[in-house]
């Protein structure tokens, strides 16, 4: 059992950019897709973007163009860079595997966009 940790969330207005933070494991970098989730209120938590072991991205259609991911290897993290913000991106957003490993779940880190 292991945990990933995010950070980097906080509030932006409209248009703004975040970066979050997930820490990880060299060996979950290595072996599984990684990927960040986003859980808004009222919905199911849905798959934002996703970064295989050698490097192949893709994104959620309402994301695509605005975000993206990346890992850094040497400090066994991975990132979300967030720019043009939109409040429909407010949420807490999760990191973990693709498919899931739900001993994995960390706390989220909260993001608000405001107009």
């Amino acid at each position: 059992q292991g945990q990933l940790v995010e950070s980097g969330g906080g509030s932006a207005q409209a248009g703004g950019s975040l970066r979050l933070s997930c820490a990880a494991s060299a060996r979950l970098f290595r072996v599984y897709n990684m990927a960040w989730y986003r859980q808004t209120p009222g919905k199911r938590r849905e798959l934002v973007a996703q970064i295989t072991p050698v490097g192949t991205k893709k994104f959620a259609g309402s994301v695509r163009g605005r975000f993206t991911i990346s890992k850094d290897h040497a400090n066994n993290t991975m990132y979300l860079q967030m720019n043009s913000l939109k409040p429909e991106d407010t949420g807490v957003y999760y990191c973990n595997t693709d498919p899931v490993l739900k001993d994995y779940w960390g706390q989220g880190t909260q993001v608000t966009v405001f107009s």
